[in-house]
């Protein structure tokens, strides 16, 4: 066992012989072990024995051992003790991902899934923090670790979508999902399956919110057809692209570009390869075109933003990213390209202010921390 392992902090005791927890809704079988959260000075006598060391013990056992012998103990003893238990650790663990507090929200999805790995709920919202922790990692520009929460969140979603029970958000949040991957068959696959498990549902039945989510997946299924965005040769570039074949793929892309000229995706992609060969002037006209075939994304003008650093035309770049930044004030990625820019332009004091912008969303950022270092 790791000697940083959260097991570590566990004592298993066997209660003695009329030690009575009944008070509070703990039936304890004999012989079976507790696993008891050591206090935080490490000394423990039997007297400081809480129930709330006792819950506390079993989510460590619940999140990080799942072959323990006595699991299924475990987990009956705490829903019978807290019946509202998953209710609540559900919605602490929304908290603690809205307000970035990563790791305890991990740890706290993982006890849920040891409570219950039979609820598809619960595999759904691991799913989307996973997917939603990624996106904040790529906004600061962190993509390996990105990309490496991204992989979890597929690995979720796929098993939640091919459970029987699945509920049909998860084929809505996935459609999402897939198509921040550019994998547009997929996510029209999602979609259309979303649209499948709902059409008997009333508009009532469904509310204002699901009612919203059919419609939109109705959008986006039609918009998939009609920009014919399953081509082969747009996922083939896309592919070869991440793969670090840019030249290959502007290959693919461009022969998309000949039958679908208006597809401001396409355009991205085009100056998304070229901006990673660094031929700033093309990737700029490239999405200068993506904008004006429709893309109305951040990102978009974050890219023509860096295009624009690169070949000196200062004011554009910060015109872009100021309203990139309008449009998601909390992106750190943006951010921090103003920052860059200020220093380019010879303004390390102002830059040092949006790095320290970026901390104040992010008070872990390794770019801006390294920035803000360079600077003293």
């Amino acid at each position: 066992m790791n000697a940083s392992s959260p097991l570590d902090n566990l004592l298993f005791l066997n209660l003695p012989e009329g030690m009575d927890l009944s008070a509070y809704n703990l039936q304890i079988k004999a012989n079976i072990p507790l696993p008891v959260q050591k206090p935080d000075n490490g000394d423990f006598d039997l007297s400081q024995l809480t129930p709330e060391m006792i819950f506390a013990g079993i989510l460590v056992v619940l999140a990080y051992d799942q072959h323990n012998q006595h699991l299924e103990d475990y987990r009956k003893l705490l829903l019978e003790a807290k019946p509202n238990i998953k209710q609540e650790l559900t919605e602490a663990a929304i908290l603690k991902s809205r307000n970035e507090d990563f790791d305890i929200a991990e740890e706290i999805f993982s006890a849920l899934r040891g409570l219950d790995p039979k609820d598809m709920v619960i595999t759904l919202n691991t799913a989307i923090f996973f997917d939603q922790r990624a996106d904040s990692y790529r906004q600061s520009g962190l993509t390996e670790d990105a990309d490496a929460y991204d992989d979890c969140a597929g690995k979720f979603y796929a098993q939640v979508m091919e459970d029987d029970n699945a509920p049909p958000e998860a084929f809505f949040n996935a459609g999402f999902f897939f198509l921040k991957q550019r994998n547009f068959t997929r996510g029209k696959e999602c979609f259309e399956t979303y649209l499948a498990l709902t059409c008997d549902i009333s508009d009532e039945e469904l509310g204002e919110n699901g009612k919203y989510k059919r419609q939109r997946a109705q959008e986006i299924v039609m918009d998939i057809n009609n920009r014919n965005l399953e081509d082969e040769q747009f996922k083939a570039a896309y592919d070869f692209i991440l793969s670090e074949q840019e030249e290959k793929g502007l290959e693919e892309i461009r022969k998309f570009l000949e039958k679908n000229p208006r597809v401001w995706n396409a355009w991205f992609m085009l100056g998304w390869g070229l901006r990673r060969l660094q031929r700033w002037e093309e990737a700029r006209d490239a999405f200068l075109q993506s904008i004006e075939c429709g893309s109305t994304e951040p990102d978009t003008l974050n890219e023509l933003a860096i295009c624009y650093m690169e070949l000196g035309e200062y004011a554009e770049s910060k015109k872009c990213l100021v309203q990139a930044l309008s449009l998601e004030p909390e992106n750190t990625k943006y951010m921090s390209n103003l920052g860059y820019l200020a220093l380019k332009q010879g303004n390390p004091q102002e830059a040092r202010k949006f790095f320290l912008s970026v901390l104040e969303f992010d008070a872990q950022d390794k770019i801006a921390l390294q920035m803000l270092e360079d600077l003293e």
